[in-house]
């Protein structure tokens, strides 16, 4: 889809959910869930200010204050970085559980390089977007690999999407056991953009345009982590279930302070952190608010570190010969690429544990992994809804209920 069309997109979803009777309150902020009896019984929320965009324009919210809203049933559906809805919820008495998750860096490449692993010489130079800087510089990068080799470059008529890629290993070695390490969310002609929800935090994603006619190619390359994890020994003795929530935290404000402030992102080349030493320069990046060369292995614990290095010498580059490179660029820190806690949920019902009414759903609640996995959680969710309005419930429903949607490491 591309990122810049998801907002055209979501504005055409709004419209078409008030067209069916329902109501978007922007600037609402969960503060309680009201219960009384194992039932909740209303939400109360405090507005703050917020501004809607759509086709007609820019308009601020027209709420304002606090308010109790009183409902039948709730689904909570927050995304996984609602870190003081899991809190709130912990504080009040819903069971939570610790589930898997995994963490690490994003890397950056330029898309030519990537064009050349997947495609190679002959066929890397067909890759076309339209857009006339990116593929001026696809065509510039084969043109001196063809001077430095002294071969002549076979060139196609044949348009080439931008290359992708796909990695993973559940053999990478942390120096005492394997841990399972891969790419996500890989991004082809792509930006890379905060996702910081605390300016004394770092935290980076990455985006897709719709025409991947960027410059640059990102992914995510991630570490399992287990909800009994040695790592989070120190955190589960003061956070306890949270403890996964603590270790986020932990990662993304050293990666703060490594960056210097401002959201500043601490860059290492990929060389640089196989051979454990910092990076003193840096190639150009897409994030936009700035990076700074840094000793990026030195955020994570030392099993995590290994993993990934193991990962990316003995497995990635294997996979991608040319992949570990001087111009392969890891952003700190990627923490978020799923909940670390699970709100407990009857699995046929799909009410949430001790509240009678609760209807945990999507990533942040702990039953998916991206998008995809959450949007048919959501569906699933509704129909468990309407199920419990109709009385007996549809059995093919039930069934399908009997397996959760999301994944576990």
């Amino acid at each position: 889809l591309g990122t810049d069309n998801l907002v055209r997109l979501l504005q055409n979803m709004r419209e078409d959910i008030r067209a069916n009777g329902g109501d978007i309150r922007f600037g609402a902020c969960m503060k309680k869930l009201n219960t009384e009896s194992s039932h909740v019984q209303s939400v109360s929320v405090e507005y703050c200010e917020a501004t809607e965009r759509d086709s007609d324009g820019s308009r601020p919210s027209q709420h304002n204050g606090k308010e109790a809203i009183d409902c039948d049933m709730a689904v909570l559906a927050t995304g996984h970085s609602a870190r003081d809805v899991y809190e709130k919820l912990y504080a009040s008495g819903v069971e939570l559980e610790a589930k898997g998750f995994a963490t690490g860096f994003r890397v950056e490449h330029p898309q030519s390089v990537i064009n050349r692993i997947q495609f190679g010489l002959e066929w890397g130079p067909s890759v076309k977007t339209g857009k006339k800087p990116t593929d001026d510089a696809n065509a510039l990068s084969f043109r001196k690999l063809n001077d430095e080799q002294g071969e002549i470059i076979n060139s196609h008529p044949g348009r080439l999407p931008t290359a992708s890629y796909r990695l993973a290993t559940d053999k990478a070695f942390d120096g005492e056991s394997n841990r399972g390490a891969y790419s996500f969310c890989m991004c082809p002609g792509g930006q890379i953009v905060p996702a910081s929800t605390d300016t004394d935090e770092v935290c980076v994603n990455g985006m897709s345009f719709s025409r991947r006619d960027s410059v640059w190619a990102n992914s995510a390359l991630v570490v399992t982590v287990s909800p009994e994890d040695e790592i989070l020994d120190e955190y589960r003795k003061e956070h306890g279930v949270l403890a996964g929530l603590a270790f986020q935290r932990d990662m993304e404000r050293r990666a703060a302070v490594m960056g210097g402030g401002g959201l500043v992102v601490p860059v290492q080349r990929l060389t640089d952190f196989i051979a454990g030493k910092p990076s003193t320069s840096a190639p150009s990046s897409s994030y936009r608010i700035g990076v700074k060369p840094a000793a990026c292995h030195e955020i994570y614990p030392k099993a995590l570190t290994n993993a990934l290095r193991d990962a990316l010498v003995n497995h990635f580059n294997r996979q991608m010969k040319g992949f570990v490179c001087e111009e392969g660029l890891l952003h700190a820190v990627e923490t978020r690429t799923s909940s670390p806690v699970r709100i407990k949920r009857d699995p046929e019902t799909l009410k949430a544990i001790g509240v009678k009414n609760l209807y945990p759903a999507g990533e942040g609640a702990g039953f998916a992994g991206g998008i995809v996995s959450a949007a048919v959680d959501g569906i699933v969710v509704a129909e468990a809804i309407l199920d419990s309005l109709d009385g007996e419930g549809d059995e093919s429903h039930k069934r399908k209920r009997l397996k959760s949607v999301g994944f576990e490491y």
